[in-house]
């Protein structure tokens, strides 16, 4: 890719619609199974928007955001993984990212999978949106579409350069480690109807709030390392919880989960470190977190401990077989609020950025949904650990169910993939209510389709 402009962004994306029907089939691996882990420093320049332009924009940099991933060459046609220090990457925009990585590797968008860390300090990706936003003329950007099209670019060069210094890999290990004083359910404040009346967010001040319980969690951080003999080439943790310690000041950071991550890769500079978020839509740090600036090196230092953990659990096995399989859903767009009563919303000038840009968000997905265009779900498995990859916002159940239809096989989740629909919850909430309902874009029946989508994807061939 040279020199991208607007319209070809959002030509590309257009035109890079996959078949419906994808589906992996099990290999054994070569002889050759090698690994290529990339890296490209992904912080937005100043005046980028943040988190869908409602809050305050780049001013400065307290430490970069990244995207990290690694091509998997040798079981078939390459794989790429990918993980990006942003809020996300919605509809077509996720796809155009899929089909850049798949390029490079030399394989297809369906054997390309890239989620999103989900700082808010960090662009919420969706060139479709931005154009609704543009067409209006007075509202703050959510994506820039000259730094995204240079972001690909120079994620195109990594990859190819990664490819020319791939490694042998010889031995796969998986193991996980408890977490403490993290994760918390944001969803726990209940009347006696069953109906939620307070959340926790990301932090929390509220005292009564914060000395409830945990509520539905997942404590384990569970990490996968891609070994060359008891060499350790690529380790990849997973862990289920929104990753803010506080946001809005207009600095971009990692977060903690980020620095984290910056630590053990200092500590190990001759393995690779990436960082996945879970399925994480109703979990936050807010029992756990007052928002003050000191809790961000305390929480970052808690998730540390958790993949020092797990790495001690690590027993490197020979990789016996490979297998990359996807699965294709497309949710019902809510009927609620109807398209015209969101292009009303965008327009009004009376309403706040947040009233118009959100309503920018649901309209594309949408007319997302009206196009045909399916959210991709994979995952890869190496011998009995399945590395499965979600979209969105999915609420912790999800990823609580695969662990369940994995059975005795080592499943980790990383959510936040294709975030067109935005939050996902489990049927049992839309009753329930509260925020994190009222910006699902998705019919209640997404639950039976994604819950159907993971059966594919863990059914043993």
């Amino acid at each position: 890719m040279t020199d991208l402009s607007r319209r070809q962004i959002l030509q590309a994306a257009g035109a890079a619609v996959m078949p419906a029907g994808l589906s992996g089939a099990a290999s054994q691996p070569s002889e050759s199974l090698r690994i290529a882990p990339f890296r490209i420093d992904v912080t937005p320049p100043q005046g980028h928007g943040c988190c869908g332009g409602w809050i305050r924009p780049i001013e400065a940099v307290d430490d970069t955001q990244e995207a990290i991933g690694y091509v998997l060459l040798g079981a078939g046609k390459p794989v790429v993984v990918c993980a990006v220090d942003w809020t996300g990457l919605l509809n077509r925009t996720h796809l155009l990212w899929r089909t850049a990585m798949a390029d490079a590797a030399g394989t297809t968008p369906d054997r390309a999978a890239v989620q999103c860390v989900h700082q808010h300090n960090a662009p919420f990706a969706c060139l479709d949106t931005q154009r609704l936003i543009d067409e209006q003329g007075d509202l703050p950007n959510t994506m820039l579409p000259e730094f995204f099209a240079d972001c690909l670019q120079r994620l195109q060069v990594a990859i190819r350069e990664a490819i020319t210094k791939a490694v042998p890999v010889t031995h796969i290990a998986s193991g996980s480690g408890t977490v403490r004083e993290v994760a918390s359910n944001r969803r726990i404040n209940l009347d006696q109807d069953g109906r939620i009346i307070s959340m926790r967010g990301s932090s929390c001040r509220d005292e009564a709030l914060r000395e409830m319980t945990e509520g539905l969690i997942d404590p384990q951080l569970r990490t996968v390392a891609f070994c060359n003999g008891e060499q350790k080439i690529v380790c990849c943790h997973y862990y289920s919880v929104h990753p803010m310690s506080y946001y809005g000041d207009g600095r971009a950071s990692s977060d903690f989960p980020g620095l984290a991550r910056k630590r053990r890769q200092q500590e190990f500079p001759g393995t690779t470190q990436i960082y996945f978020t879970g399925a994480a839509g109703n979990i936050a740090a807010g029992k756990y977190n007052d928002g003050s600036p000191e809790m961000r090196q305390i929480l970052a230092d808690r998730i540390y401990a958790g993949m020092a953990l797990a790495d001690k659990a690590l027993t490197p096995r020979p990789v016996e077989s490979v297998d990359w399989k996807t699965a294709e859903i497309l949710p019902a767009a809510r009927a609620v609020p109807a398209a015209e009563t969101l292009a009303e919303q965008i327009s009004d000038r009376t309403r706040s950025t947040v009233g118009r840009n959100r309503p920018a968000f649901e309209l594309a997905w949408k007319q997302r949904v009206e196009s045909g265009l399916p959210i991709v779900l994979s995952s890869l498995n190496i011998n009995d650990i399945c590395m499965l990859h979600l979209p969105a916002e999915s609420f912790i159940e999800y990823q609580l169910r695969a662990q369940q239809i994995g059975g005795d096989r080592f499943v980790a989740v990383a959510a936040y993939g294709d975030g067109g629909p935005w939050y996902i919850p489990v049927r049992p909430a839309w009753p329930q209510g509260g925020y994190e309902v009222s910006v699902a874009f998705s019919a209640e029946t997404v639950d039976d389709e994604l819950t159907a989508g993971i059966r594919r994807l863990l059914a043993v061939n």
